[in-house]
């Protein structure tokens, strides 16, 4: 059994402050527009003063996208439309501009923080604040192996707690969250179904990058295997990361729990970080307060992971290309709900006038 046990997390995530929520709600009430009319940005509006403890609600004014890089050994059976180990890759597009979240990030001001938590490449590859708090080098082939040790495991979650940490008393105000990772929608299908006791081919999708029929049936196969190996140790949610998770998945579980705790508040982005999530949830029911789901990525285990923690999306766009897109996507609703709220004026005339 590990040393971190991460149920301690229960007794330290508070919910966002429901006082704040109603009064946010009650001033909605009072403002020129007419309650409902603005749909669900009344309501994120209500959700940000709630996690900000502030009626009118602040502006959100320092957010930040963190993206975790990993490669996945399982990457190997040809369950990717990627080369496996190739997630430095990734990593160096976003770090030249040149992938669509570096794209989105650049134009709405945005800084973009990468965190090697498990690539597969040569260190010197890669910039020394990139690939510092690396905890191994590619994580094991799931079907057959653990992903990680318990110590590399508590390891990556301890980072991930460390980066949220740093990223709080930085200032950040709202993380836009994602992941740099080949392979990684298999270990997070793999979670999904083990938590939600559901079988692979429920889970299995197509991934971000694609692939045919052939790798589809690989897989399934995989995380057929994989779950054989995660249900006995479902009882730990450290032992399970390291069972049938990753150094990357480990992490974001941690940054997750420990954004919670400090109650900066997180856009989900695919199916890994709803996986990270589904797993802080298991340890902390109240955690998902704090998250909210940017968008449907068309991976059947993300939504199953969504419908257990009663988040809604808020875009559906087609974006499958993760990286922390769809979630970016979605940053600009959950500003304009803060300027709405806060900027709105109140009516003037008395309740139950005659004006439309």
């Amino acid at each position: 059994m590990s040393r971190l046990n991460l149920d301690d997390f229960s007794d330290l995530i508070e919910r966002p402050d429901s006082g704040m929520r109603r009064e946010a709600e009650e001033r909605r009430e009072r403002l020129i527009v007419p309650p409902g009319a603005l749909g669900r940005l009344d309501e994120l509006g209500e959700w940000l003063s709630a996690a900000q403890g502030s009626v009118p609600v602040k502006a959100v004014a320092q957010p930040r996208v963190v993206l975790f890089a990993g490669d996945h050994g399982v990457a190997e059976l040809g369950v990717s439309g990627r080369e496996s180990g190739s997630a430095h890759r990734l990593v160096r597009a976003v770090l030249d501009g040149a992938s669509p979240v570096a794209v989105l990030a650049r134009g709405a001001g945005v800084p973009v923080r990468i965190v090697d938590a498990g690539l597969d490449c040569d260190p010197e590859l890669l910039p020394e604040d990139v690939v510092r708090h690396r905890v191994r080098r590619g994580s094991g082939r799931i079907d057959v192996e653990d992903a990680l040790t318990a110590e590399e495991a508590e390891q990556a979650v301890r980072l991930g707690m460390a980066i949220a940490d740093e990223e709080a008393d930085s200032g950040t105000d709202l993380v836009v969250l994602g992941d740099l990772s080949v392979g990684g929608t298999t270990p997070a299908a793999t979670l999904i179904a083990a938590l939600c006791g559901t079988d692979a081919s429920v889970v299995t999708g197509r991934g971000g990058a694609g692939i045919d029929d052939l790798a589809w049936m690989r897989k399934c196969a995989a995380v057929r295997d994989a779950l054989r190996r995660a249900r006995p140790v479902l009882g730990d949610q450290v032992e399970l990361l390291a069972a049938v998770g990753g150094a990357d998945l480990a992490a974001t579980t941690g940054f997750l729990l420990q954004s919670a705790v400090r109650r900066m508040p997180v856009i989900l982005d695919g199916v890994v970080s709803a996986a990270c999530a589904l797993v802080g949830q298991r340890a902390a029911f109240r955690a998902p307060d704090w998250w909210l789901a940017g968008q449907v990525s068309g991976e059947p285990a993300q939504s199953k992971a969504l419908d257990r923690m009663a988040l809604n999306p808020l875009l559906d766009q087609g974006v499958t290309v993760g990286e922390g897109t769809g979630a970016l996507l979605a940053l600009p609703l959950v500003r304009a709900a803060a300027a709405l709220a806060a900027e709105l004026p109140e009516r003037t005339e008395p309740v139950g006038s005659d004006t439309d």
